[in-house]
């Protein structure tokens, strides 16, 4: 092992189990060190301590944001079925969270719960149980078995298990997907259920659902403990927003959004976002104060209204820099903190003696654009410095008044994306949005307002894929552009067609049917429509954006 005079001997689990031995799981959740940081700014600009135990419950307004599907970041239902499950469910109370967490899963799925369980909800379908015994062990989910506990609680009230036999149960369910440890129960639980008068239909439905949480359903416990986190996390979003992001942007890598996403999805609620500068940025994102709120003229997107004024702007971090270290940014915060902010390039090479690499990290993310410099500008002024550094004064322009071209605004994006893997720039669709076949695609923002099953045109950035194990094959793509995130639905024939474009490209064109559900109507409120596109093809347009580029590029 890393530590001195420790070793680490790798065992199989089942082997473990084979003796005897004791087996814990160590998880480590990153959304506990995002909600710590967050707490710790709101305790900053508060100017008093505040703490999670301070987070209120029930918060109509968190509850109300989560039913439009305003989750990104959110533990535990920020996923693409999350946030298609939301506007459905419709969440109003902290068990509401309980259940959603625990309904996304292939135990859940796979059992045939998650649609019945919707009906009731929405009083499309009545709740029945076959007598008082289930009544109560089912009457908080609506008749429908959600969690392990409750098939374990059936097993016993339905089939006569002891509770030495229920335990056994247990343990074949948690047996990950080996449903063949589950078969053994099967004459047991129906044999059981059938001398005790219930149809061998609801038995071996019973039965069926079993062998679904052998693939992975919650006990309620732990989904609590989830939602525990989830709602901690959403009212923080809700309420302290800028806070939010700061803390989830410090705690990366997790989640399912990468920094770019997080700070897109942020100045969609109109949190002001402040580029990378060496007189501002720390290694972490911070937060700066506001005098006022400033409206970002670049967001187009009215779906995600603000809901709360931001008492701050977001710093993107020097983190965020490829090729960049803490080492060196600490090295740089400490000059400037110690005399005060840096007046030019000049000054900040003579205080800060950074190396070849760090220099040029620096300049490639644009971080000296505060002195009026553009990428090209910086390169040729600090590079000019490199063999005569100690000639100039501090404030001495490193330059023979040679003022190069500003690199084009594509060329400047692009950069942006290669050297910190986002750009507060316009987004690439929104630069190629009057080109074609761009400005015959419907932006993301636009899809609630169009009927199902029409045809459309989509463009985007391809920021995921999943193939989940209980969709049957199906591809789940996510596109952005610059109003926002599209879901697209890839079937099977289409991914073998178009293949090539799916797994390559970064700039699609979708065409394709709107798929559209309707949201809730049972909290009284107009929720959202859940809107998906299927595709029908799949073209690769990544080279729209090479083309744009100035031929003197920045690389």
């Amino acid at each position: 092992a890393a530590m001195p005079e420790r070793t680490i001997i790798q065992w199989d689990k089942e082997d473990l189990e084979a003796l005897g031995l004791m087996k814990v799981d160590v998880l480590a959740l990153g959304m506990l060190s995002a909600i710590r940081k967050t707490l710790g700014h709101i305790s900053h600009y508060q100017g008093r301590a505040f703490q999670l135990q301070h987070i209120p419950a029930e918060d109509a307004a968190t509850y109300a944001m989560l039913c439009r599907a305003d989750s990104i970041g959110v533990f535990q239902i920020e996923s693409r079925a999350q946030m298609t499950m939301l506007p459905r469910l419709a969440p109003q109370t902290f068990y509401d969270l309980v259940v959603q967490i625990a309904i996304i899963r292939p135990g859940p799925i796979q059992g045939g719960m998650v649609h019945p369980y919707l009906r009731r909800r929405q009083g499309l379908e009545p709740v029945r149980y076959e007598n008082a015994d289930i009544q109560r062990v089912l009457e908080r989910t609506l008749g429908v078995p959600i969690f392990q506990e409750q098939v374990i609680q059936l097993a016993m009230v339905a089939a006569g298990f002891s509770g030495g036999e229920a335990d056994q149960l247990r343990r074949a369910m948690a047996s990950w997907g080996r449903n063949g440890h589950l078969d053994r129960f099967r004459d047991k639980l129906v044999s059981g259920m059938l001398a005790r008068g219930y149809s061998e239909d609801f038995a071996q439905r019973l039965f069926a659902q079993m062998q679904g949480f052998g693939a992975y359903g919650f006990p309620e416990s732990h989904s609590a403990s989830f939602a525990l986190l989830a709602y901690a996390s959403a009212w923080l979003k809700r309420h302290h927003s800028a806070a939010f992001y700061c803390g989830l942007l410090n705690s990366q890598p997790m989640g399912f959004y990468s920094p770019s996403q997080l700070l897109q999805d942020a100045r969609r609620h109109r949190i002001p976002v402040r580029g990378l500068c060496v007189n501002h940025s720390h290694w972490d994102y911070n937060l700066e104060p506001l005098p006022q709120l400033v409206e970002d003229s670049n967001v187009q997107n009215d779906q995600l209204a603000p809901e709360h004024a931001a008492p701050q702007a977001l710093r993107v971090g020097l983190r965020q820099i490829k090729g960049f270290n803490k080492t060196a940014a600490e090295h740089l915060q400490r000059e400037r903190d110690a005399n005060g902010p840096f007046h030019s390039s000049a000054d900040f090479l003579r205080r800060v003696p950074l190396n070849e690499g760090e220099r040029n990290a620096l300049i490639r993310a644009d971080a000296f654009a505060s002195f009026g410099l553009h990428r090209h500008q910086s390169q040729w002024e600090i590079s000019a410095s490199e063999d005569t550094r100690p000639l100039f004064a501090a404030d001495t322009p490193l330059h023979d008044g040679v003022q190069l071209p500003a690199p084009s605004e594509v060329a400047e994006v692009r950069a942006d994306y290669q050297h910190t893997g986002l750009s507060l720039r316009r987004h690439p669709l929104a630069l190629l949005r009057e080109r074609e076949p761009f400005k015959h695609c419907r932006r993301a923002n636009e899809l609630r307002h169009i009927d199902d099953g029409r045809f459309i045109r989509l463009a985007g950035l391809i920021t995921c894929r999943q193939r989940p194990g209980t969709a049957s094959g199906v591809l789940f793509l996510t596109l952005e552009d610059e109003t926002g995130n599209t879901n697209v639905v890839v079937w099977r024939d289409i991914q073998q067609r178009c293949r090539q474009a799916i797994l390559g490209g970064k700039l699609l064109l979708i065409k394709g049917t709107v798929q559209r559900t309707e949201g809730s109507t049972q909290t009284g409120q107009a929720l959202p429509p859940v809107v998906h596109v299927v595709a029908m093809q799949i073209e690769d347009l990544s080279e729209a954006m090479q083309v744009e580029v100035d031929s003197h590029d920045f690389h």
